[in-house]
This record gives structure tokens, sequence and C-alpha cells, in this order.
């Protein structure tokens, strides 16, 4: 399990979250170590439409036209990344 900081506390990213991500979208493997950054200091900030207690945070990667985004649940004192992938744009919410 790995932790990052963020502006809502600490958030976790499970061994199991992990490989669900690397599984279900492999191009985001070599910017895994984008994640922190992410989190600590996101360029755009969305809510979920259907659930208030999820967030999606965006950040610009370098050198590409791609967008990161890692999509977490906040909850006491166990904020936990659902998922992430590389998006072209920014969802408008």
């Amino acid at each position: 399990m790995r932790i990052f900081r963020s502006p809502w506390g600490k958030i976790e990213l499970t061994e199991e979250r992990k490989q669900h991500i690397v599984s279900f979208h492999p191009d985001i493997a070599p910017y895994l170590r984008y994640f922190d950054a992410t989190l600590r200091v996101p360029k755009r900030i969305a809510r979920s439409k259907h659930d208030k207690d999820v967030i999606i945070c965006y950040r610009q990667l370098p050198r590409r036209k791609l967008f990161l985004a890692i999509i977490f649940r906040l909850k006491p004192h166990n904020n936990f990344i659902l998922t992430a992938y590389l998006a072209n744009k920014i969802k408008r919410v």
C-alpha cells in the first residue's frame, strides 16, 4: 500500500487498486510516478455527479496533451483511490 498526501488528508493506494488500474488502463503504468504530484497539487478538481464523496483530480502530463485523472473516495479516516486513467480532456461537471 502507498499513501499520498493531499489537501483532503492522506489518500491510500492499495495493491489491489493499483493492479486494477494497471490491468484496465495499461497505458497508465509509466505515469504512476505522477500520482503524488497530482494528488498533492491537482491542476483541476471535480466532484462526481453521482456520488458527492468521489473526487477526480487532474494534472496535465509533461510534454503530452494528456491528463492524468485520479478518482478517489473520501471516507472518514480512510480516503482511498478507486481508479485512474489517461484522458484527452477534462470532463465537464
